[in-house]
């Protein structure tokens, strides 16, 4: 048998571009120079029936499509024969990390189906830098379609959600990267031609929305953020570097929706609920996206939540905080509800 020769040089170059790391964003994300992905088991995965039956709701998981592995949780309450309003959610995390099976999300989201009284999709999505956007946008228009199929060859399958679904009453949520993904998906739906029907979008409800732009903004020079914030400066740069395409810049439209060549913001839903955190570095982005959405004649909510950071319905991480989530989850309520 012939010699195989291993040329030493290349081999250490090989073994060292695995050990360096390009971007991280610390016990979150690490990317290697190889192209390697890591991301720590930062916060635990849960099953879907976790704390749902004790909140009377009942949670599934469901596969949308087994080649991208793109699946969603649907939480349906119990409290109600009548059918109810459908809200499809995007978890956040800088397009980069999370799931639908976070204990973070699970929890919050069994608990606003319980109190919105709503069922509620919770969209897994494909993550960058693996899938780049725009593959977070396919996929939310692709769970929108499978949401159709679903609905109109009534299978049997899927018939205990899909019976208690009101979809004309149907709104497009998210926070942080999902608020984005759901405005995204909401003006491709506007500018699309094909049809949805049955579902019927109502309204937007964007917590904490995730845009971005070349020039900082206020709030991210000086931003004054409370300990254990969901997101400082330093992640909010590595998550755009991971997720635009290749060469983009920060006033990419998928980054800045105010930026030229964005999309219409008349194209947007035809009302939102816009969520804004008083202590995030994206406090001034959102004010300012609410006011051009104001200027162009838009229906747009917008509530302030003073003392608190990013995430802060998440992270639960002082009682002040846990205070600021029951209010929110009231005005989630009322929104969906009215």
């Amino acid at each position: 048998m012939a010699a195989i020769f291993v040329d030493p040089k290349r081999l250490n170059l090989q073994v060292s571009s695995s050990k360096i790391v390009n971007e991280e964003v610390e016990g979150l994300i690490r990317v290697y120079k190889n192209g390697h992905v890591e991301r720590p088991p930062a916060i635990p995965n849960v099953p879907c029936d976790h704390v749902a039956l004790e909140l009377g709701v009942t949670g599934k998981d469901v596969f949308i499509d087994k080649y991208k592995n793109l699946w969603a949780r649907i939480y349906v309450p119990k409290c109600c024969s009548a059918k109810l309003p459908f809200l499809v959610y995007f978890h956040g995390g800088g397009f980069c990390i999370g799931s639908a099976a976070w204990s973070c999300y699970h929890e919050f989201l069994a608990n606003l189906a319980s109190k919105a009284a709503c069922v509620i999709m919770s969209v897994n999505y494909r993550l960058a830098p693996e899938n780049r956007l725009p593959a977070a946008y396919e996929d939310g228009i692709s769970s929108l379609m499978w949401v159709k199929q679903q609905a109109l060859s009534g299978s049997n399958e899927h018939n205990w959600w899909i019976k208690q679904c009101n979809f004309s009453s149907m709104f497009l949520s998210g926070d942080s990267a999902g608020a984005n993904i759901a405005y995204h998906v909401t003006t491709r739906l506007m500018e699309s031609n094909d049809n949805y029907k049955p579902l019927c979008l109502k309204g937007n409800i964007l917590i904490q929305p995730f845009f971005g732009g070349e020039a900082r903004s206020g709030s991210e020079k000086h931003s004054n953020q409370p300990p254990n914030s969901a997101l400082t400066l330093s992640a909010y740069d590595t998550y755009w570097r991971l997720s635009l395409p290749l060469g983009a810049n920060r006033d990419h439209p998928w980054c800045n929706p105010l930026a030229n060549g964005a999309p219409k913001l008349q194209e947007a839903g035809t009302c939102m609920m816009v969520c804004i955190s008083e202590m995030d570095i994206l406090k001034d982005r959102n004010l300012n996206f609410c006011n051009a959405l104001a200027t162009a004649g838009k229906r747009v909510e917008k509530v302030v939540y003073k003392g608190v950071g990013h995430a802060f319905q998440l992270l639960h991480n002082s009682q002040f905080s846990q205070i600021r989530t029951q209010e929110m989850m009231s005005h989630l309520k009322a929104f969906i509800n009215q």
